[in-house]
């Protein structure tokens, strides 16, 4: 008798399929509104630098005004007080010029009063 031969089915080997990588979600994962947001809140931080920044400006620019009247100012004393200092020693010298006239006129009145015999005032 003959024997049967069973047939054997090869089986097909299993081929490994590439696996699609996908990109896990994040958690924190902005979606469109908080990127909205996002932007909407750097806009307004950069404005408010630029503004801060032209205050910066203002007043740098203001402070360097102050400082330029103050050294006019400062120089306008320093010419005016020369200015009282050649007054006061014009003043000295015409006092002492002064003086030195009255103590020759008062010399010149005793001179004459003994000149003429009559009675000295002093003051």
């Amino acid at each position: 008798m003959a024997k049967k031969v069973k047939k054997v089915k090869a089986k097909a080997k299993k081929v490994a399929k590439a696996k699609v990588v996908r990109k896990p979600k994040v958690a924190g994962k902005p979606k469109k509104d908080e990127v909205a947001l996002l932007k909407q809140q750097v806009a307004k931080a950069k404005r408010e630098s630029n503004a801060k920044g032209k205050g910066t400006e203002a007043a740098k620019k203001l402070l360097g005004e102050k400082e330029t009247e103050l050294n006019r100012l400062k120089e306008e004393v320093e010419y005016k007080n020369r200015q009282l200092a050649s007054k006061d020693v014009d003043m000295e010298s015409y006092k002492r010029i002064t003086e030195e006239k009255i103590f020759q006129l008062e010399a010149k009145v005793k001179e004459l009063e003994a000149k003429a015999g009559g009675p000295t005032f002093t003051s």
